[in-house]
């Protein structure tokens, strides 16, 4: 089988150590975060959270230093080119890290190696959703990161790759008006994608059922941009037993993108909003059918007292057709259940540079997934549905690259 090229739909960027420094206005620098290169101490994983210090003597590693926070690189988020035994949460330095982790040219390059032609990218620092600033006190500096990072995004990251690399943008999440604003501002030169809370209440913000995000939506909708909602965008990832092993974590990561899809799918924003676009990025898809199903059940069942008999006129899995995307690297369950899933609701991601990433084996792994499918369902997971999704100028059909594809290459 020849694979098309693929168009991955979550991957993530080690910010450089220049970012701010380049792109904050000269005024706020003194104010807004720095980067620099200091000893780790001892990582601890308590209650489904990472508690971490500085320490001189410690392990060097690269931090940014913003307002309180100390946040640190790890190598579980730039372990590509380590072995798996070597993928801990020790700190790590970009020195240390493969420079495709941040540097773009590099990255262009680790796609060809991985057989993909474009890719969408999450923030490292500011977090899945910009969750950094929101949390800052001082919202003018905040802003003004924000928007800062958006520059880089657009003109640094992206801006002489070809669209190869696609335009993932921030919001602040703390006024719906000037996020407005920011999807306008960076919709005008070309941005089609903006990292959005998979569950805004958890991040002490309000619900999508109290109307507050409306403008938000309108404006998203209006502009076609896509609305990404990755794990742990709501700074808690699903925990069993408070001193359970990270493990347990990982295996129930796809919990919070089931739940806050059933948040919107009895919300009326999708009803509100007929061409809103959503994307749940690392949240595989095998949880999907039984989701839909039980969305559906309830809907027709319990309508009258559940709330949503004149919220919701058709069954939810409708508007999960019409308007929400899932995506997968390792999910032969959801594979299987492609025709409920939907195979024009699939998207296929590497998540480099993280632990979880197929880097540099993911046309092997793509191929493991979708052998036996036909033709046209490959081509729409690999590429087609993305390319759908984001309104991207891409070449839908592109299928094969013989100068990448053949052996030794």
């Amino acid at each position: 089988m020849e694979l098309p090229r693929i168009v991955s739909v979550d991957d993530h960027v080690i910010e450089p150590a220049h970012l701010f420094e380049t792109w904050l206005p000269a005024k706020y620098r003194d104010r807004g975060p720095r980067s620099l290169t200091a000893g780790i101490g001892e990582l601890e994983y308590v209650g489904g959270a990472y508690r971490v210090t500085m320490d001189p003597d410690g392990p060097p590693t690269d931090w940014w230093v913003y307002e309180g926070l100390r946040f640190p690189y790890k190598r579980v988020i730039a372990a590509v080119g380590f072995s798996r035994d070597e993928m801990t949460l020790e700190g790590i330095t970009r020195e240390q890290m493969r420079r495709g982790c941040w540097d773009p040219k590099a990255r262009l390059a680790d796609m060809d190696l991985g057989h993909v032609e474009a890719s969408l990218c999450f923030p490292t620092f500011p977090r899945f959703c910009g969750q950094t600033f929101a949390e800052a006190r001082d919202k003018e500096v905040a802003l003004a990161c924000v928007r800062a990072y958006n520059d880089w995004m657009v003109e640094e990251w992206c801006g002489d790759s070809g669209g190869r690399l696609i335009p993932l943008c921030l919001i602040p999440l703390w006024d719906v008006e000037l996020a407005v604003a920011e999807i306008r501002r960076n919709a005008a030169r070309g941005v089609r994608a903006v990292t959005f809370s998979e569950l805004p209440t958890y991040l002490g913000l309000p619900s999508i059922h109290s109307g507050y995000w409306d403008p938000f939506f309108a404006a998203c909708e209006e502009t076609g941009t896509v609305v990404c909602m990755h794990i742990g965008s709501s700074s808690q990832m699903p925990a069993a037993s408070p001193d359970a092993p990270p493990a347990v974590q990982a295996t129930l990561s796809f919990n919070n993108a089931m739940a806050s899809m059933s948040d919107f799918l009895f919300s009326g924003v999708l009803v509100r909003f007929p061409h809103l676009k959503l994307a749940y990025s690392e949240g595989q898809m095998g949880w999907v059918p039984y989701a839909l199903e039980r969305a559906d059940d309830v809907w027709r069942e319990h309508r009258a007292w559940g709330g949503v008999r004149d919220l919701i006129p058709e069954p939810p899995s409708t508007y999960y057709y019409r308007q929400i995307y899932c995506c997968f690297f390792r999910d032969k369950h959801g594979i299987d259940s492609l025709d409920t899933v939907g195979r024009d609701n699939a998207t296929f991601e590497t998540d480099y540079p993280h632990v979880d990433s197929t880097w540099p084996h993911t046309k092997e792994v793509a191929l493991d997934h979708v052998r036996g499918l036909d033709e046209e369902t490959v081509h729409k997971l690999m590429r087609g549905n993305a390319i759908r999704m984001l309104g991207l100028d891409l070449d839908l059909d592109l299928a094969f690259d013989p100068d990448l594809d053949k052996p030794g290459s």
